[in-house]
């Protein structure tokens, strides 16, 4: 009973926690798809002056760990004269490293649009942009979309990394409630399985997307 009775006590808080780190996982989503897409283009052009810079921030991107971006464009874009609130600054930041990551799945995805219907729209007398756009792109995001479904689900999971610069996510809230009551271990289990709430369902979906994508491809 005292288990649930802590629960109880802490479950508004966390809830209100819980909607934070939804918000900040859809702003980095938002943002971060598009760049991926964005980066995966130019990771894949014919242009070398724009293909290997591209490749080279996306290596960086992928190598640089979410917590360090945290702190970067925390701590570091107020010495430039950018001054963000935490919110804004974790939702760039998982922004950032969602695309870099992002960006190697839909390349792979583009990638596997046969050359040959490539060829085709050349012979049918489509420029190459327009080919990209009305067939490679929406066949190759069709084949990422497994993926990214589990890039989101990993990103859910490192927005609690936010609670590093203060951000009021989930980690946040649950440390809060801990902090006033000392009864860390019954709080944080209550966070460990609100997360596994939406984790466990999103992973099932994204299992079952890539069934019914795969009896259709």
């Amino acid at each position: 009973m005292t288990l649930l009775t802590d629960w109880a006590d802490a479950f508004p808080s966390l809830l209100d926690g819980l909607a934070t780190s939804v918000q900040l996982v859809g702003g980095s989503l938002a943002l971060g798809m598009p760049l991926g897409l964005l980066l995966a283009l130019g990771s894949a052009s014919r242009t070398r002056p724009l293909r290997y810079p591209v490749i080279v921030l996306v290596e960086i991107g992928r190598g640089t760990p979410a917590l360090v971006m945290l702190q970067i464009v925390y701590f570091g874009l107020p010495e430039h004269g950018l001054s963000l609130t935490s919110f804004l600054s974790a939702t760039l930041a998982l922004a950032l490293t969602t695309g870099a990551y992002a960006s190697e799945i839909i390349r792979g995805g583009l990638q596997s649009v046969p050359q040959g219907q490539l060829e085709a729209a050349a012979a049918l007398g489509m420029s190459r942009p327009s080919a990209l756009r009305h067939i490679v792109i929406p066949q190759g995001l069709r084949v990422a979309v497994p993926a990214l479904m589990g890039l989101a689900i990993l990103i859910f999971q490192t927005t609690s990394l936010a609670y590093s610069i203060a951000v009021p996510e989930l980690l946040h809230a649950a440390y809060s409630a801990g902090s006033s009551t000392f009864k860390y271990l019954s709080i944080l289990s209550l966070a460990g399985l609100m997360y596994v709430s939406l984790t466990i369902p999103a992973s099932w979906l994204s299992a079952h997307v890539e069934r019914r994508l795969a009896r259709h491809t």
